[in-house]
């Protein structure tokens, strides 16, 4: 019993916060890493601010395209297939790069073509700033994904209490809001929180389109001073600094969650 005690003891954790506190006293005593660090402070902003403005869109737009795979609707359903299996099907770079270069010069002259009926004032490609395509696409790649997952927790609701709902004359939107959503958000939660780690990881892909994040400001970093051991030591802490706090984290939420349901 003590030796399964034992293995289950998170050492990873402890070489982790030990290698983390190594270099917080590098950053500290280290003239060189001090100035990598405070050139990378910068661009976590942007990265935090990238993750979660694409991953709440995505959230909404999956549980859209979700919701739809399971109407009664073919149109609907068979929409929300194709939306699915292309978007899962490109690659991120690639969808990344063609959102940015494809997608959003449309959407521009699309936006002029009707603001040419209307009378309203043109844009140009410049007004539709990088990070804003790189949140863009962000959203459709993960919302396909994150739709899987909401089709599946949906669908394992029990249907006997579905059934119930509805002899006690609740409307469908009451049944989904009340019933259904909040056992399918309890069972999901955690594949939801991996995407999400996924997605702060992913982030740095939007360095291709020259947005100042982590990534980019350590290539800008290391191209300046050549030091590109120091550099992407101190690149790779932050991203383990932040998946391996949200990981911790939604641990916790999960076992709270568990708790209640007991």
């Amino acid at each position: 019993m003590r030796q399964t005690k034992d293995a289950d003891f998170p050492w990873w954790l402890v070489i982790l916060g030990v290698t983390g506190l190594w270099m917080g006293y590098e950053v500290w005593a280290s003239a060189i890493y001090s100035q990598v660090m405070g050139t990378l402070v910068k661009g976590i902003q942007v990265t935090v601010a990238v993750t979660l403005v694409a991953y709440g869109l995505a959230s909404a737009l999956g549980l859209g395209l979700a919701v739809a795979g399971l109407s009664r609707s073919v149109v609907l359903r068979q929409a929300a297939r194709v939306w699915i299996e292309v978007i899962r099907g490109v690659p991120m770079m690639v969808l990344l790069l063609y959102v940015a270069f494809v997608i959003s010069p449309a959407m521009v002259f699309a936006w002029n073509w009707v603001a040419s009926w209307l009378g309203a004032t043109p844009i140009t490609s410049r007004d539709f700033p990088l990070i804003a395509r790189a949140v863009l696409a962000l959203t459709l790649a993960y919302s396909a994904f994150l739709a899987e997952i909401f089709r599946a927790g949906l669908q394992a609701v029990d249907k006997g209490q579905i059934e119930a709902a509805m002899s006690l004359g609740l409307t469908g939107w009451q049944r989904f809001r009340h019933i259904v959503f909040p056992q399918a958000f309890r069972m999901i939660l955690p594949p939801l929180g991996n995407d999400f780690v996924a997605m702060v990881k992913d982030s740095s892909l939007v360095s291709i389109l020259g947005v100042a994040d982590i990534t980019q400001l350590g290539k800008v970093q290391a191209a300046g001073n050549f030091r590109y051991f120091e550099t992407y030591n101190m690149v790779a802490l932050l991203y383990l600094v932040m998946t391996i706090g949200l990981s911790l984290g939604l641990r916790r939420i999960e076992a709270r969650l568990k708790m209640h349901t007991k």
